[in-house]
């Protein structure tokens, strides 16, 4: 498949389209926690992955860890356009709040303050920790090929990793105590997603 690819081949490349497109969506999507965004840095990513074709190395393995590298460098362009827009609105009178009332019973209530936190404590990671959670979490990439996707050596990952776990357990943990009681945050809290409505399976 490298070979093909790296040559040019169409059906090769739309081989490799079928197989990661979904992984790539999904790791924008943990990535950018937008939908729309992650559509977007997907077709980008194998726009400029067709691109780049040739820079392929010569050597047995997935291309997904190359596709996910890419992915990393599209989702902080979008980061940057979303904290320009952030600021665009921090300027603009603030919108009127309404109650929310979807929530009909206090376990729901529950639920969706807990998965708020684990959401907002991701936020909160520094990029380099959200990208190798992401990356070995969710997308399922060992060590070797999260270092490879990020272009930094395994131990790297490995230290990066477990600070980012136990940052996410902390910070979602601090972020549920003012609101008393049955926050507790366990050791899943940073080893488990947060389920989203549309991600690909």
């Amino acid at each position: 498949m490298r070979a093909r690819v790296r040559a040019g081949d169409r059906e090769a490349f739309a081989q490799l389209y079928d197989d990661c497109s979904h992984a790539v969506y999904n790791y924008a999507l943990r990535l950018t926690g937008d939908w729309s965004a992650a559509e977007e840095i997907m077709s980008e990513t194998f726009l400029t992955a067709w691109h780049t074709r040739a820079r392929i190395e010569a050597r047995d393995g997935s291309l997904l860890p190359w596709l996910l590298g890419i992915a990393t460098h599209k989702a902080d362009n979008a980061r940057r356009r979303v904290r320009r827009w952030r600021v665009f609105q921090a300027r603009q009178p603030p919108p009127r709040v309404q109650e929310d009332f979807a929530q009909s019973t206090v376990d729901r209530i529950e639920d969706a303050r807990r998965l708020e936190a684990v959401r907002r404590a991701l936020g909160r990671l520094r990029r380099q920790e959200r990208e190798v959670l992401v990356l070995c979490v969710w997308s399922g990439l060992d060590y070797r090929q999260a270092a490879e996707a990020l272009g930094v050596p395994v131990g790297t990952v490995r230290s990066r990793l477990s600070r980012a776990r136990g940052r996410l357990a902390r910070l979602t943990e601090e972020d549920l105590e003012p609101g008393g009681g049955r926050g507790e945050v366990t050791s899943a809290a940073a080893s488990a997603a947060p389920t989203e409505r549309k991600e690909r399976t």
